[in-house]
C-alpha cells in the first residue's frame, strides 16, 4: 500500500516551497499531497484578502481536517514552521499516523519569544493592529530569520514568492497567553502517533532551544534531531537532502509507517 504524506506549508508560503521534498519523497514511493492554506493562493504582488488578517490557526486546521477526512487513508503529516504547529493540532485530533515536524512553530504553553524571534517579526509587531491585519516580513527580516544560508540570488527568488500572512494566526502563536480560545494549544496526551522533531542549530525564527521544548512536550512518542549546518529553511537550503534523508529513514524505521 502506498503511504500518503500531507505536506503543510508555513507562514507566507505556499505549496511551491515543497517542490524539493515532493520530488524526493515521491521518488521513494510516497504519495504527496500539498494543500494551500486559506487565502494563500494569491499573487504576491497583489493586495491580500482582508479576511486573511483575522484568519485563525483553527480555521487553517479545520480546513486541513476536512481535506484529510476526505481521504481514504490516514496520512503522515509533514509540517514546516507554522505548518509544523498545524500538524501538531491535527495530530491531537487523531488525524495522522506519524508527524514530521520541520523547524516547527511551538504550541501554546511554550515561551518562544527570544531576541532573535522578536527581531524576525519586528516590522510585523510594529504595525498597529497587526493581530487583525494581513502582514508580511521585510526582505531583510526574511534573510535574517529564515533564508541566511541561501545565495543572494536564491534569497530574492524565494522572498519574491512570499505572500501575506494572518496577523491573528501570528498573534495566536507568539502571544498565546492573551488568546482566550487557546488556538495554538495542543494536548500532548492526545498525540499518540510517532513524532519526529527537526531543528536547525542556526535557526533564528524557531530557535533550536525552543524546538527542543516541542520535542520534550511529546517525549513519550518523539524523536529529536538537530542539524548543526541548517537554519530555518530546511526545505530548500544547501544540503536539504540531508534532512529529507533522515526523515525518510525515520519513517521507514517506524513500524506504523
Amino acid at each position: 500500500m502506498v503511504e500518503t504524506i500531507v505536506m503543510i506549508h508555513g507562514m507566507w508560503g505556499g505549496p511551491w516551497y515543497w517542490e524539493n521534498y515532493k520530488n524526493f519523497f515521491e521518488g521513494k514511493g510516497y504519495r504527496c499531497i500539498i494543500p494551500t492554506l486559506r487565502f494563500h493562493d494569491m499573487d504576491p504582488k497583489a493586495i491580500p484578502n482582508p479576511g486573511l488578517g483575522i484568519t485563525s490557526l483553527l480555521d487553517y486546521a479545520d480546513d486541513l481536517e476536512k481535506e484529510i477526512r476526505g481521504m481514504n487513508t490516514q496520512p503522515i503529516l509533514m509540517g514546516h514552521s507554522m505548518g509544523g504547529l498545524l500538524a501538531q493540532i491535527l495530530g491531537s485530533r487523531g488525524l495522522s499516523k506519524a508527524l514530521v515536524l520541520l523547524t516547527p512553530a511551538s504550541p501554546g504553553g511554550i515561551n518562544a519569544m527570544t531576541i532573535s524571534v522578536v527581531r524576525s517579526f519586528w516590522s510585523v509587531l510594529m504595525g498597529y493592529g497587526f493581530w487583525k491585519k494581513p502582514r508580511r516580513q521585510t526582505f531583510n527580516e526574511a534573510v535574517y530569520s529564515m533564508l541566511q544560508l541561501l545565495s543572494p540570488e536564491e534569497q530574492r527568488k524565494v522572498y519574491d514568492r512570499f505572500v501575506y500572512e494572518s496577523g491573528r494566526a501570528a498573534s495566536e502563536i507568539g502571544f498565546w497567553f492573551f488568546d482566550p480560545k487557546g488556538a495554538s494549544k495542543v494536548d500532548e496526551k492526545k498525540v499518540s502517533c510517532p513524532v519526529l522533531v527537526v531543528a536547525g542549530s542556526q535557526d533564528k525564527i524557531t530557535p533550536a532551544s525552543v524546538v527542543r521544548k516541542v520535542a520534550d512536550k511529546y517525549s513519550a512518542v518523539s524523536t529529536y534531531r538537530e542539524f548543526p549546518n541548517h537554519a530555518h529553511w530546511v526545505v530548500g537550503e544547501p544540503d536539504w537532502q540531508e534532512v529529507a534523508d533522515y526523515a525518510c529513514g525515520w519513517l521507514k524505521m517506524d513500524d506504523s509507517c
